[in-house]
Order: C-alpha cells, then sequence, then structure tokens
C-alpha cells in the first residue's frame, strides 16, 4: 500500500464491492441523485470538471466566468458518447450536438482533423456516424492490436504533423483490425452453427487463437445475426480465458452474469459491464460449464429460450419526402443508442442487384414508376424481385455528386 488517495470516475453498474477509494464519482452508483445515468466515461469526468471548475470560482481561485475553457473539449466528449454506444438520451444528444458543431466550423483537436482526413470524411459534415463508423473505430484499433496510448496521443496532440502521422498508423492498424476481424467472424460464425443457436437462448464462441482486442467485435456482429445474448472469448492469462459480449433489449446481460455468478461463486473469475455489453474471465477448463449455466441465467430471466427481432418503422415514406433536402436534415441530426434515426418501410420492385466485394449488396428499386439507389450493408446473398424493405434515407456523395440513396436494414420478399 502506497497511501496514495485515489479518485475513482465511472459509468457502469457498480458491483457488490466498492474499491476503498477516497471518492467514487459515479452516477450509477446509489445514492447519487446526478439525473443524467447514462453518461459514458468520458461524460462523468466533463461534469466532474465543470463542477472542480465551478467550485474553485466559488473558492476565488479563478474570477467569474474565468478558468480552463472546457467547451474546447466539446469534440473530444462528443467522440467518446458516441463511440462507447451509451444511449443518446436528452442530455448526451445535447453533449453531442455541441462537438458536431464545434467539428463543423473546423474548431477540433488536430487529432481528429487527421482521422476525418485519413476516413475520407468530411468535417464539415460531422454527423454522428461519423464519430461512430469511422473515427472511433480507427482510434480503438490501437487498444484492440496493441497499445491505445497511440490513439490517446493522437488526440491530445497539439502538433497537426504528429497528428497526421499518428492517423495513419492507425488507420494502418484498422486495416488490420478489419482482416483480423473478418476471419474470426467467419471461423465463429462455423463455431456458433455447430451450437445450433436456434435451439438456444444464448450463444457463445470460444477459439484459443483468437485476438482478446476482437472477440467484443465479434460477439457484436453474431448477436446481430442470431438475435441472442453472445459472449466470444480467447485466451487470457495461463488457464484463463476472457470474455466479451453483446446484448439485445430483451436481455441485460450484466444481471445474466452477476445470476450466474451468485448461483456458481467462483465460476466467474471477474466481470463488469452494463445491459448491452460485458466483460468476463473464466477458467478455461470451466468454459462448457459456463456455457450452460450462462444459458440457464438468460432463461431464468426472462422465461424465454427463443428471441425474434422486432423490425420497429416509421410507416411508409411519401415519394415527395424523398429528396436531397429532407436526407440532408436527417443526417445532420444526432442519432445513434438509445434514439434511432426513423426507418421506413414500402415495398419495392427490384430492377437490378449485384454484390459488392462479395460483402454488400447494391440495389435498384422501383416503385410506382420511381427509380431508387439502394445499398444493405453485410448482405451476401440476393433478393427476390419483389420485397418489402425497411431502409433508412440517406445522402450517397460520388464523384462530387449528392444522390439520394436508401441504406437497408431488413428486407423479405412479398407476394
Amino acid at each position: 500500500m502506497a497511501g496514495m488517495k485515489v479518485l475513482v470516475t465511472d459509468h457502469h453498474l457498480p458491483g457488490d464491492e466498492l474499491p476503498d477509494a477516497l471518492a467514487i464519482v459515479n452516477p450509477n452508483q446509489p445514492g447519487c441523485e446526478f439525473p443524467s445515468k447514462n453518461l459514458a466515461g468520458v461524460g462523468v469526468i466533463f461534469y466532474l470538471m465543470l463542477a472542480l471548475r465551478a467550485e474553485l470560482r466559488q473558492r476565488g481561485v479563478y474570477e467569474a466566468n474565468a478558468g480552463p475553457r472546457l467547451n474546447e473539449l466539446a469534440d473530444l466528449v462528443a467522440l467518446g458518447t458516441v463511440a462507447d454506444v451509451v444511449s443518446l438520451d436528452a442530455n448526451n444528444r445535447l453533449i453531442v450536438t455541441q462537438g458536431l458543431e464545434r467539428m463543423r466550423k473546423g474548431q477540433m483537436q488536430a487529432g481528429l482533423r487527421a482521422l476525418f482526413q485519413v476516413a475520407g470524411r468530411d468535417p464539415r459534415q460531422a454527423s454522428a456516424f461519423d464519430l461512430g463508423f469511422a473515427l472511433g473505430p480507427r482510434i480503438n484499433a490501437a487498444g484492440r492490436l496493441a497499445d491505445m496510448a497511440l490513439g490517446i496521443r493522437c488526440l491530445i496532440t497539439d502538433d497537426e504533423d504528429e497528428a497526421a502521422n499518428l492517423a495513419r498508423e492507425l488507420e494502418d492498424m484498422n486495416q488490420d483490425r478489419r482482416s483480423i476481424e473478418q476471419s474470426m467472424r467467419e471461423e465463429a460464425l462455423r463455431a456458433a452453427e455447430l451450437a445450433e443457436p436456434d435451439t438456444s437462448a444464448t450463444v457463445c464462441v470460444f477459439h484459443p487463437e483468437w485476438h482478446q482486442g476482437i472477440v467484443g467485435l465479434v460477439a457484436s456482429r453474431l448477436k446481430e445475426k442470431y438475435w441472442r445474448p453472445t459472449l466470444a472469448f480467447a485466451q487470457g492469462d495461463e488457464g484463463e480465458i476472457k470474455g466479451s459480449g453483446r446484448s439485445i433489449p430483451d436481455v441485460h446481460l450484466r444481471d445474466a452474469l452477476d445470476l450466474v455468478s451468485k448461483r456458481y461463486p467462483g465460476l466467474i473469475l471477474k466481470f463488469g459491464g452494463h445491459a448491452m455489453a460485458a466483460g468476463l474471465t473464466i477458467e478455461e477448463d470451466n468454459y462448457d460449464v459456463f456455457v450452460q449455466a450462462f444459458e440457464e441465467a438468460v432463461q431464468e430471466l426472462t422465461g424465454r429460450y427463443q428471441f425474434d427481432p422486432i423490425i420497429e418503422t416509421d410507416g411508409s415514406l411519401e415519394p415527395e419526402h424523398i429528396n436531397i433536402t429532407v436526407a440532408g436534415l436527417l443526417q445532420k441530426q444526432v442519432w445513434g443508442a438509445g434514439f434511432p434515426a426513423p426507418v421506413f418501410r414500402d415495398n419495392f420492385f427490384v430492377r437490378q442487384q449485384r454484390l459488392l466485394k462479395n460483402k454488400h449488396l447494391k440495389l435498384s428499386l422501383e416503385r410506382n414508376g420511381e427509380y431508387f439507389d439502394a445499398i444493405w450493408f453485410n448482405r451476401d446473398t440476393l433478393l427476390p424481385e419483389n420485397i418489402e424493405a425497411a431502409y433508412r434515407l440517406d445522402q450517397n456523395e460520388w464523384n462530387g455528386n449528392v444522390s439520394v440513396q436508401f441504406i437497408i436494414e431488413y428486407a423479405q420478399g412479398q407476394d
């Protein structure tokens, strides 16, 4: 014991035992009256800094309205909020909106500017999609494959040249991450099919050669395919395996793991997380026992062993609203976890379709004599001629031209 005083900030649901710290700042700990319970970790520390600045002003350390200009960090807080996939309640949407506004004005950290560049995205049109699917994965690639310090250095440097070099390194790592993930995902799909997932409430997969930093992404892909709480494991320390899980709205993942830990003391060496994502460590020899225990826990908590995905839509979209203006307005809004973008549902005739790189389906659709371009990401099989589709309205930019495009969320044959 060094006798050092420690302040802990966190946003995860706390366990039964809390660390012996000088103070714990967590809106989700019992007794905390802070109203915004969905803050990401970066949001918690941001509000702590706001409170500290206010206290120092009150004590006279800073004059009124003086002290650090914390609004200059809004871009980083927005990025962390979206990338951590927390629920975008009213407060989080405000946080993200403020950050995006600064980015669109060019007021951002050098590292974010460089990441927009390597991702081929225009910061003047910055959106929550850019944060979650362009910048976030490139920063996270460092932590998944090497050392997260590289991503942190990119975010905090003030030197434009250093930021550009670091962003290129992160881009290279992200390409490697994609290749590794693709291989692991194919292996995981084969393993999941052998386990007959349609007859169980959960999906668990493990491979001793998988990369620890990628298993969370694999779990997410399997969860989307099978629509069940999913855990993917990789080799950990000697005799141990580490898992990362993703869940569906029907199942609180951390509660399920907590039930397993109470029902089978010692089976889970450690775990943590929240409703939709969690991590854990178990002994490799106990993997089969854990898989059965996890299955039992989910069935007990939900009373079910099958979960069917529900596609919620906003109904049909009138033809007069399918235009660049509406698509642009939708694109500028803050959509994400807990506050999804509008999804529409209509019937179409498939005029043309082809696979892009054998993993994305490009479509030309017709409805009432009007033609529409569409794409279904991560779809590798063709559709029948007549379909009912759930889709989002999007803008597609190509060679300087902007057009309306549908992003297909789901489609099925229509008689």
